[in-house]
Formats: structure tokens, sequence, C-alpha cells
């Protein structure tokens, strides 16, 4: 009876270490931690899968949620596997966050770090309260580190408030076309009504990456303080930088509601191609291997607008419009079609006359308008087109 006893009780203690674990694990992976954090980093790095030589002829499927892939020069979708599912975000909210302190705020300035900014819960740089921050030093707290404390120190200093902050960020994301998604926070802490898509966020990051402050923020892998008279050196926890030759941003994402998150920027051949997976746990190899794939799968293709309405026997359209070079990634299912509008009035300069579509087997992926250089009566249109003149 007393070894039926002790037995009982050492299963009972065996039982209560493992409840007492996975509350313990499930409590912090509520909080957006990210990288830097232990659980995470032995997580990602205790996956050992390699990865097989992409096969072009069959569908890539990765283990992510939701991913896409974009030419960020034309915003095309090159890749996508449920990338219009609206879905919590985490840390990679702070890409708007960045982008509408690089737009709204005085870089130069100081912000004073408050009392809600120091004690914000998840990831955080530590900055205390009644500390002085320069608007740029707490963006590359922001990037660099995540940090929380600085997202609420921009928001506070742009917006007001959060609230305040939050109506800035869903103004300026519609205002780039960004329909999709809501915000309600600087930082991505998990909330029924923050949300977007692995589309929107792809989006969100090509227009950010026009901005070379932008492009500083989250491709740097080091920034010590000397340079901007900082209070702290910076170390970049993007570990996507390190892994992919060509890679330049942007930033990483983890709450228990979004899982894994990883916005990836990499130069192709003078081109951004822009990688976002949401909740994947393999998110540095699952980003590698859709890079892979999408740089074999697709012919990056530059031609001039009016050559193209030559080859299609439409050169008098050619004639009319402002002649440009477009760019786009092409594969061998697709198909290109040229699309000429039936004006209802005369056309003036700069009006759209037609477009130019790059299609796969289900949608058009991407587009560029035909824009008229001279002023022309819809009578005459109509011949040039119809071959009349």
């Amino acid at each position: 009876m007393k070894i039926f006893k002790k037995f009982l009780a050492t299963i009972l203690l065996v039982l209560l270490t493992i409840t007492w674990n996975i509350y313990s694990v499930k409590a912090m992976t509520d909080e957006n931690i990210d990288d830097y954090d232990t659980i995470d980093i032995i997580e990602e790095e205790s996956i050992n899968i390699s990865l097989e030589e992409v096969n072009i002829n069959a569908p890539l499927k990765v283990s992510a949620r939701n991913a896409i892939a974009i030419d960020s020069k034309n915003n095309m979708v090159l890749w996508n596997q449920n990338g219009y599912e609206i879905v919590p975000m985490a840390s990679t909210t702070k890409i708007l966050t960045a982008l509408i302190a690089i737009n709204y705020g005085n870089l130069e300035r100081k912000v004073t770090i408050s009392k809600n900014a120091s004690s914000i819960r998840g990831s955080t740089v530590g900055y205390r309260a009644g500390e002085e921050i320069s608007m740029r030093e707490l963006l590359f707290g922001l990037m660099f580190r995540s940090g929380n404390d600085a997202a609420i120190a921009i928001a506070e200093d742009i917006g007001g408030s959060i609230d305040g902050f939050s109506n800035i960020m869903n103004d300026y994301a519609k205002s780039l076309g960004i329909l999709n998604s809501h915000f309600e926070s600087p930082h991505g802490l998990d909330s029924t009504k923050h949300y977007s898509s692995a589309y929107d966020l792809a989006i969100l990051t090509s227009k950010a990456m026009e901005y070379d402050e932008f492009k500083e923020l989250v491709g740097e892998k080091v920034m010590y303080k000397d340079k901007y008279n900082f209070t702290r050196d910076y170390q970049n926890i993007n570990k996507i930088l390190y892994k992919i030759p060509g890679a330049n941003g942007v930033k990483t994402g983890y709450t228990g509601g979004a899982g894994k998150c990883l916005v990836s920027s990499v130069n192709h051949n003078g081109r951004n191609i822009i990688i976002v997976v949401l909740n994947c746990v393999d998110r540095w190899n699952v980003t590698e291997k859709i890079f892979n794939y999408v740089i074999k799968d697709n012919e990056f293709i530059n031609r001039n607008n009016k050559e193209l309405l030559n080859n299609e026997k439409i050169a008098g359209l050619g004639n009319l419009i402002n002649e440009e070079d477009i760019t786009y990634g092409y594969k061998e299912s697709d198909r290109l079609e040229i699309e000429v509008f039936n004006p209802s009035l005369n056309i003036e300069v700069g009006d759209i006359l037609g477009k130019i579509s790059i299609k796969d087997k289900e949608n058009e992926k991407g587009k560029f308008p035909l824009t008229s250089k001279i002023k022309i009566s819809k009578e005459e249109f109509e011949k040039v087109i119809t071959g009349e003149k």
C-alpha cells in the first residue's frame, strides 16, 4: 500500500509539472515577445528541415496559414496561398507605425517616454518613464527590437493617444489602397478588431520600401549609437537578413493569436520581392523556399508598352499613348492581353485608353494602364483602333 501511495504521488507531481509548463508557455505566447525570446529561439532552432530542390512544375504549398509574394515594381502577385484571408498579424503592424512616423513625425524631435509606454507588456526595448528619446531612435527601437514601448511613445507623440494614432493608421492605410485591414494599436498585440491579410501587408511594405529612412530601419543589421547620437546601440533581431543573400528587410511578429509571422524583402536583379508568411512556425525556411520558387517560376520581363502594342497589331494605339517601359513576372502558363476601352466622350491628355493585363488561369495578376498623350475626338479614336486612319 505504501508503494502504491508513493507511486500515485509521483504521478500527480508529474501531471502538475506538465500542467504548469503548458500554462507558462501559453501565458508567454499570449504576448508579442518576438525573436529574442528564449522559447522562440529554441523552438525555431530545433526544427531541422532540409529544403528540397524546387520543382517548378508542381504548385508550391508551404506550412503557413497565409503567404504571398509580390513584385514591388508593380505590386504583381507572383505566388499566393490564402493571401487574402483576414487574420491577426502581430508586430508586422509596426511597418505601418514606422511609415506614419516617417511621414508625419519630426525625426529629430525628443519624445518623453510615458508611464504607459514604459509599462507595456510584450517585447520592449526597455525605455524608462521620463527618458527623452528622439523619434528617429524610437523608430530603430520599434523595428530593430520590436519595442512595444517605442510603438506607444510614437503613437502618443503623433496621435496624442493610442485611439488618435489608430485613427491615423486606418485613414493612412486606406489612402494606400489597403482596404481589408483594421488597426487598433501601433504594436499589434492580439485584439479582435486588429487584423490584416498577407496581401495588404505586402502592398504596405512595397510602399514603405520607397522611403530611404524606412529601408535603413529594416535593412541594417546593427545601428551603433554614435551615428545619430542615440542613447543605446541596436541589434536587428530579424534573422532573414543573415539567411538570404540580397535580403533587405523587413519585420518579424509573434503573438499567441497570430502565430509566427514574417514580412521580408529580397532584392533580385534590381527589384524587391516582397514575401509575407503568417502563422508559420518555420518562417525563415519557408520564406527562403518561397523566394527560390518565385525566382525560378517567373521570368522577369522588361518591355516597352508601344512595342507590345505593335506586336499585337495595334500599332495605331501605340502612337496615341505615353510610351513607357513596363516590367512584370511572367510564367509559361500566363497570357498577356490588351484591352482597349470604348470612350463615351472626346479624349483628353492623361485619359486612360486601355490596359495591358497579365493573367494566369484564374486571375488578373497585374495591369498597366495605357494613357493618352494627345487630345483626340471620339470618332478619330475609333478610326485609329479599327485601322481606318
